[in-house]
């Protein structure tokens, strides 16, 4: 199919796509703002989005501060058109507390898709299966968007509405996602029928470990479970987390958390899997993601 008829702008700035959005929604216009566009053509194309007018931000590329990946202390700062590639790329530059990024990259889509979508664009976006929305809220994501009114901070926590719906407005642009939280031992993993297809369940976890003098992980005080595919969001799993908080880590602890996590949500049923099969799906990934989180913490 094609999409549906629209205009198109092309932003000079971010100034000017704040005011080309500011306008276009004050003439009762619905655009959209376009980056690397690996999310929203699919979906124009088969009509489940049908925006009137689109504002590209390509020319936007030559601003170094939203193509920049910068640790800012315990904070790392991913400017908006940063793509999912050069974050998979980026090795140290992202720190051992948040390679788990980097690592994560490989269940987003095939090597195109990686290299034109942008981090940004896939939490604005707000599929509750994607990757990125679950990072951001394992990773305490601020996301920086510029409106008519100034400057605006949206916390994780406050994003994600339900099926692609987020928090940023029409008339607003990200500008940046910063990720405050670090975590050493974290994973991301999922389930898919095919590699690069949309994951039916996808789970990420970070573990926040007692150092002992050795170097050993005595106990896991707190930890955060994060669910994509159970419910119109991603969402965080306190039930689970409270079994990881009792520790000491290790399989059992893992499998027992794994079991929280899948009584904690009620998924639907779809042409991808019954609520029962996802609920299996949650219980034998949060385990393994957990596992992952454990071994991997070892090796950053």
């Amino acid at each position: 199919m094609k999409p549906a008829a629209f205009a198109y702008h092309r932003a000079h700035d971010v100034a000017d796509a704040v005011h080309l959005l500011r306008e276009l929604v004050s003439a009762g216009e619905e655009p959209k703002l376009i980056a690397g566009g690996q999310s929203l053509m699919p979906m124009m194309n088969f009509r489940l989005a049908r925006p009137t007018v689109l504002v590209d931000l390509g020319g936007l590329r030559r601003e170094p501060e939203l193509r920049s990946i910068r640790l800012d202390g315990d904070t790392l700062r991913v400017g908006a058109l940063v793509t999912h590639r050069e974050i998979e790329l980026a090795g140290d530059t992202l720190g051992s507390h948040f390679g788990v990024l980097a690592e994560a990259m490989r269940w987003v889509g095939h090597l195109p898709i990686r290299s034109r979508g942008t981090v940004a664009g896939s939490i604005v976006h707000g599929d509750a299966t994607a990757e990125w929305c679950l990072l951001a809220l394992l990773l305490d994501a601020v996301v920086v968007a510029e409106g008519p009114a100034g400057t605006r901070r949206i916390p994780a926590s406050d994003m994600f509405h339900g099926f692609y719906t987020t928090a940023v407005e029409p008339d607003e642009v990200v500008t940046e996602v910063q990720f405050t939280r670090g975590a050493r031992r974290a994973s991301l993993t999922e389930f898919a029928r095919r590699h690069g297809d949309f994951a039916t369940v996808d789970v990420a976890v970070a573990l926040d470990g007692d150092e002992s003098g050795d170097g050993a992980v005595n106990g896991v005080v707190p930890g955060r479970v994060v669910l994509g595919g159970v419910a119109p969001a991603p969402v965080q799993v306190p039930e689970a987390e409270a079994v990881l908080a009792e520790g000491p880590a290790g399989p059992a602890l893992f499998e027992a958390c794994g079991a929280a996590a899948a009584a904690a949500v009620d998924p639907p049923s779809d042409a991808a899997g019954s609520a029962a099969y996802r609920k299996r799906l949650v219980r034998t990934l949060v385990e393994r993601a957990l596992t992952e989180a454990w071994t991997m913490g070892a090796e950053r």
